[in-house]
């Protein structure tokens, strides 16, 4: 059966455009775009987008759904994370499958598709987290190109964890520039940091406050700069997670000055909290612990300001929920033992778009950093990322003057707290759109577990 909606009369804003057009949704892609009212299209829904911006799904590359950390579980599942994406505006998010130190990529990434697999409300692609780096894991990075995991994310953080050291980015690094990929990197010299937790525990440091203390924006900045070099050494290109520093953006857009193809991401949380949430009194700093940590406040438009010279690409959130109660209660008395990770997914959309209403960005570079960069960087584009002809009809229809109150009790994340509890914004997510079937319907869930498919990657779009 052939279904065609009709989305008439919004402001239809793109990366690269904002028009007032109808949009023409036929089995599951967008078939057709024109000006108001200038077709007389016949459709067997029709929903009024007037006074209202239609923009594309957004595309969160990195969140970890179900993630092992430090003796826990992140509290999201598949399900009840791809949920709250879609409630925020976006739909297809890209996670992480997991090497075990001594096993094959190959069946790391099969314990994520069975995670995964019929649980999601939204479509979703794999990284790979290569904690092993060796010559039969290097090998499997050539298949798993080939077949659509297109990006492996290597540490120079979590000695005895996730941690590679630089030869083995290197090696890594090498073997991505001949098979496309694309090396992502979290950039902190987690042997320096080490002992300076064991220091600060052993002066009796130990409250959430001392969790950025340690994580030393200069650790920050001399990893970033290392994996540029090593970069530039293989002759292959290099993403950096969750730049949260001034320091680090500026070793960044140094290399990006000199012509090499260095990205970086930051995420929310680095663009509205700061050190001050960690110095929260009665243990409540250890909901923001994550790392990169949270930075002074001054950091912030620095940030901002990347990302406005795109010397920074893509907001991504990180979305690493765990519990305040039970989880983040493990660090009680020890902050290093605090599991690491904030929720995120459900708010992004919305917290950058209080950027466009601050004045920080426009609405199309909105769009840019949450839908269109982070397709183009791993390889979705002309998929997701965008409203266009062919296109998946991922679409969001979003109330700009809408104001809400981000808040636990209202949100759809299984966490029990938010990190922006209270925060008044202006803008909200009224409708959604996943491959033309309706996931959220003016404010009301309507989707489903299963909905989402797995989506192959192909390489790279800025760098293939």
């Amino acid at each position: 059966m052939s279904t065609r909606t009709l989305i008439r009369g919004g402001l239809v804003v793109t990366a690269a455009d904002e028009t007032h057009a109808d949009v023409l949704v036929e089995d599951g892609r967008i078939a057709a775009l024109a000006a108001h009212g200038s077709q007389d299209w016949s459709a067997d829904r029709v929903i009024d987008a007037s006074h209202k911006y239609v923009i594309p799904g957004g595309v969160d590359a990195h969140t970890h759904m179900q993630m092992p950390f430090g003796g826990t579980y992140a509290s999201d599942t598949f399900e009840t994370g791809t949920r709250a994406a879609a409630w925020g505006g976006t739909t297809t998010i890209v996670d992480f499958a997991i090497q075990t130190k001594g096993r094959a990529l190959r069946e790391g990434l099969d314990a994520w598709h069975a995670k995964a697999d019929g649980q999601c409300a939204i479509d979703y692609g794999f990284h790979m987290i290569l904690s092993d780096v060796n010559d039969g894991s290097l090998k499997e990075m050539d298949l798993l190109v080939e077949e659509g995991i297109s990006s492996f994310k290597l540490f120079t953080a979590y000695p005895g964890v996730f941690y590679s050291d630089d030869g083995q980015i290197l090696r890594a690094m090498q073997q991505a520039s001949g098979n496309g990929g694309l090396i992502m990197t979290h950039a902190e010299n987690g042997i320096a940091i080490d002992v300076l937790v064991q220091q600060a525990l052993a002066r009796g440091e130990s409250d959430p406050r001392y969790h950025g203390e340690v994580r030393k924006a200069l650790l920050e900045a001399e990893a970033t700069h290392r994996v540029i070099k090593l970069a530039q050494v293989a002759g292959a290109p290099v993403y950096v997670v969750h730049v949260s520093a001034r320091e680090a953006v500026a070793e960044l857009a140094r290399a990006r000055d000199e012509g090499l193809p260095v990205f970086g991401e930051t995420c929310p949380q680095y663009l509205f909290l700061s050190t001050d949430n960690l110095a929260e009194p009665d243990f409540e700093g250890a909901k923001y612990v994550c790392s990169t940590p949270l930075r002074p406040k001054e950091h912030q438009e620095i940030l901002w300001r990347g990302l406005r010279t795109n010397d920074l690409q893509v907001v991504s959130t990180d979305h690493c929920p765990f519990c305040f109660v039970d989880q983040k209660e493990l660090g009680r008395g020890d902050f290093s033992k605090i599991p690491n990770g904030m929720p995120g997914v459900e708010n992004r959309m919305d917290l950058l778009h209080q950027g466009v209403v601050d004045g920080h960005i426009t609405r199309r570079r909105w769009i840019e950093i949450a839908c269109a960069s982070p397709a183009r960087m791993f390889g979705l584009y002309g998929q997701k990322g965008t409203i266009a002809p062919g296109a998946d009809a991922d679409i969001v229809i979003y109330d700009p003057n809408a104001e809400q109150t981000l808040s636990a009790e209202t949100h759809h994340m299984n966490v029990d707290y938010s990190p922006y509890e209270g925060k008044r914004i202006t803008g909200r997510v009224e409708t959604v759109l996943s491959r033309g079937e309706l996931v959220i319907e003016q404010r009301q869930f309507t989707g489903r577990a299963g909905h989402g498919a797995y989506v192959p990657r192909g390489i790279s779009q800025y760098v293939g």
